[in-house]
């Protein structure tokens, strides 16, 4: 198949993952992939570096004399490259895309929506998703409900494809653990909390340490201790380092910064937690962390019911409930064990041979049906 994904994503975060993961594995499979993507930014620069066939075109601009010129490139790739799937990942461009494909362009359109906004349920955005689009694909069953239920889009027309993970680079590392243990202070008896993911305030790096101060203060956990696997992006190192010095925690957590062995990193820990406040439409670091079979506990956000069993989530934000999870998870080997055997059952269906699959099924029944007119 020839297959465009358009990933006009400015930062490099999980909708932008999603669509440069898919389609490497596509290529990898033998299929014809070109992504579109935006100037100058950290997702035109990963594809280049996944050896992906990266185009910059401007969907972004509100300016229409721009968008204009950024149509009639996409007419040109469109009767140069003729694909056979067109797949938008973001809303920008969509309706250009849609366009196109009212005026007769032979491609099928996808909108993967992988972020966390809810769609406006007016008419144009249902008639866009519903009368244009091929297909809609959503990266968690909140999503999948509200086209449902809210847009009234059809159900064959909705599709739930989870991300995968590359099970070769994300697995258990025993001689990891222990060397990146040593490195950070780890020693044998201590409890490992830690939380993978850009300092971000979404992340909830604040409420976790004030979470593991609280087990150490009030349950009297004085053997446990966290670590940051992340580095700084919107929240300075300097402020994750005060939120750790207010809580009286300094001793006691590490913070890794940039890694390139983020599986020993994961493996180190003796529980991992998703804190988010919000985000987590696709929630690329919990499926690392599962991979790793590292136990996961998690906030309720988006994605992390479908991932993480009920006894596992705390609602998001609620400081007390995650401080109880945790307490749980430090106190009962057998809790961590009822996680990691849940998350096993729901990794044997999330791994990059999965994610590849449930796309191509997708794809290869647009292909046999009739276009839309």
């Amino acid at each position: 198949m020839n297959i465009i994904q358009v990933a006009n994503v400015r930062w490099f975060n999980a909708t932008a993952w999603y669509a440069l993961y898919l389609s490497k594995l596509l290529q990898d499979d033998g299929h014809r992939v070109l992504v579109l993507t935006q100037q100058d930014t950290p997702t035109h620069a990963k594809a280049l570096e996944m050896g992906l066939t990266a185009v910059p075109v401007d969907l972004n601009t509100n300016n229409p004399f721009r968008l204009a010129g950024s149509c009639v490139d996409l007419v040109r790739l469109v009767r140069s490259f003729k694909p056979d799937i067109v797949n938008c990942h973001r809303g920008e461009g969509f309706f250009l895309w849609g366009l196109l494909l009212k005026l007769g362009m032979p491609f099928k359109l996808v909108r993967t929506r992988g972020d966390q906004r809810l769609p406006r349920s007016d008419f144009f955005n249902r008639w866009l998703h519903r009368g244009v689009a091929s297909s809609v694909v959503v990266t968690n069953k909140r999503m999948a409900t509200h086209f449902l239920e809210t847009m009234r889009t059809p159900e064959a027309q909705v599709w739930c494809i989870h991300g995968g993970v590359d099970t070769d680079v994300f697995r258990f590392d025993p001689e990891g653990r222990e060397r990146v243990r040593r490195e950070f202070g780890f020693g044998p008896d201590d409890f490992v909390i830690g939380l993978l993911g850009r300092f971000d305030e979404v992340k909830g790096q604040r409420e976790l340490a004030r979470c593991v101060a609280r087990l150490r203060r009030e349950h009297g956990h004085r053997h446990v201790r966290l670590f940051f696997i992340g580095f700084e992006t919107s929240t300075r190192l300097t402020e994750i380092r005060q939120w750790i010095a207010q809580e009286g925690i300094e001793e006691i957590t590490a913070i890794s910064g940039k890694r390139e062995d983020v599986a020993a990193c994961i493996s180190a820990l003796d529980l991992g937690v998703v804190a988010s406040l919000w985000s987590e439409a696709i929630a690329r670091a919990a499926l690392e962390i599962m991979a790793c079979n590292r136990p996961l506990v998690s906030s309720d956000v988006n994605v992390m019911p479908d991932l993480v069993p009920k006894q596992g989530l705390f609602p998001a934000g609620d400081e007390a409930a995650m401080t109880g999870v945790l307490a749980r998870a430090v106190e009962a080997p057998a809790f961590r064990e009822e996680l990691v055997l849940a998350q096993s059952k729901t990794m044997s269906q999330l791994t990059g041979r999965d994610f590849l699959n449930r796309t191509l099924n997708l794809y290869a029944g647009l292909l046999d049906s009739p276009s839309k007119t």
